[in-house]
C-alpha cells in the first residue's frame, strides 16, 4: 500500500510556507503517488495549484451547464403534448437544477466561493458546454437532447466517478444514475414519435439532423487541439481522451438510431472492419469555436436569461440569509441559557 504524509498547511486557501524546491517536489511526489495508488484526493489534502486550478474551472463549467442547460427545456414544460410528457420534463428539469448544486458545492470544497462562480458565468469569463447554445424547435428537439446530449453527457460523466478528487468523484455518482433516467426518457420520446405519423416521423428525423453533429462535439476538441487533456489524465481527473469518449458515442448511438429507424446526417459513417469501430466524417470545427466563443445560436438569450434569473432571485437569497442568521442567534441565545 502506498504510504504518504500529510503536511501542515492552510488547507482551504492552499497557502504554504517558503519551501525548497526539494520539498516542494517530495509533496508533489506525495500527492501524485496517492493518484497513482487510486486514493482519493479530498479538500484538506495538500494538492498542487494547478491541479486545483484545473478542478476549479472543469467542475464550475460543468455545474454552469446544468443551470443553463435547464433553459432549452424549460421551454417547453408549458408545451408538452400531454400531462405525462409535461411531469416528466418538468421533472429533469428539476433534476438538472439539483445537479448544479451539487458541483458548486463540490467546487467550493476547492476554496472559492459561489459568488464568485455565478460572477465568472454572468460576466462571460467561464464557459458551458456549447450544446446549450440551439434551439429547441419542436417537441422532436426534447427528445434528441434526451438521446444524444444526454447520452453524450453519461459517456463523458461515468468515467468521472472515479476520479481523483474525491467530492467531485462521489457527486457524479447521483448525477449519472438521473442523467441515465433522463437518456432512456428521450429516447422513449423519440420512439413514440416514430411509430407515430409521417408527420411525426418527419419531425423526429429533422430534430435527429440538427442535433447530431453538436452532440458529437460535445467532447470537446480533438485530442491534438486538447492542452489539457494530457495533465488531466495524469491526475486522473479524466479517465478516457475526447477523442476516445466520442468515439464510443459514435459506436453506441448508430446501432440505437436502428430501432428509431432515422438516419444519423453523416454521409461517411461506415464500420471499419480493422478497427472494430464507426468511422464518421469530419467535423466542423470551425461551427464549434465559434459557438464556444459567444457566437452561436442562442449564446446572448442564454446568458442573458441567467442573469435576469439570478437578478430577480436575488430577494430569495436575502431572505434565506436573514432566516439562517436568525436560526444562528437563537440556537446562540438558547446555549447561554442552559450555560
Amino acid at each position: 500500500m502506498y504510504e504518504f504524509k500529510t503536511p501542515c498547511i492552510n488547507y482551504y486557501t492552499q497557502h504554504i510556507l517558503p519551501m525548497t524546491d526539494a520539498k516542494q517536489l517530495s509533496l508533489e511526489e506525495n500527492f501524485q503517488g496517492k493518484i497513482d495508488a487510486e486514493i482519493k484526493i479530498e479538500p484538506k489534502d495538500w494538492m498542487p495549484e494547478k491541479y486545483r486550478k484545473t478542478l476549479i474551472r472543469q467542475i464550475s463549467q460543468h455545474a454552469h451547464s446544468e443551470i443553463v442547460g435547464m433553459l432549452p427545456e424549460g421551454n417547453w414544460i408549458s408545451r408538452a403534448p400531454s400531462l405525462r410528457r409535461k411531469l416528466g420534463l418538468l421533472a429533469k428539469v428539476q433534476d438538472e437544477a439539483g445537479h448544479g448544486l451539487y458541483l458548486y458545492s463540490a467546487c467550493e470544497t476547492l476554496g472559492i466561493e459561489r459568488d464568485t462562480l455565478l460572477d465568472q458565468l454572468h460576466t462571460g469569463k467561464a464557459k458551458y458546454s456549447s450544446i446549450f447554445n440551439y434551439p429547441t424547435t419542436t417537441w422532436a428537439d426534447i427528445g434528441a437532447i434526451g438521446w444524444l446530449v444526454d447520452g453524450a453527457a453519461i459517456m463523458n460523466q461515468v468515467p468521472i466517478c472515479r476520479c481523483s478528487y474525491g467530492p467531485y468523484a462521489r457527486a457524479m455518482v447521483r448525477v449519472c444514475k438521473e442523467e441515465s433516467f433522463h437518456q432512456r426518457q428521450g429516447f422513449e420520446i423519440l420512439l413514440t414519435l416514430s411509430k407515430g405519423t409521417d408527420e411525426q416521423r418527419a419531425m423526429l428525423q429533422d430534430a435527429v439532423n440538427r442535433w447530431w453533429w453538436p452532440a458529437v462535439m460535445m467532447f470537446g476538441p480533438s485530442d491534438k487541439d486538447s492542452p489539457n487533456t494530457a495533465q488531466s489524465m495524469k491526475w486522473k481527473i479524466k479517465r478516457f481522451t475526447n477523442d476516445d469518449l466520442r468515439q464510443k458515442f459514435v459506436d453506441v448511438s448508430v446501432e440505437q438510431a436502428k430501432i428509431l429507424n432515422v438516419t444519423l446526417p453523416d454521409p461517411d459513417l461506415k464500420f471499419n472492419e480493422e478497427t472494430g469501430h464507426y468511422d464518421f466524417g469530419v467535423i466542423d470545427w470551425d461551427e464549434f469555436w465559434q459557438v464556444v466563443k459567444g457566437n452561436g445560436p442562442c449564446n446572448r438569450q442564454r446568458l442573458n436569461a441567467r442573469k435576469k434569473a439570478h437578478e430577480e432571485g436575488a430577494w430569495v437569497r436575502e431572505a434565506a440569509m436573514a432566516y439562517a442568521e436568525k436560526q444562528e442567534q437563537r440556537q446562540a441565545t438558547s446555549i447561554s441559557k442552559v450555560a
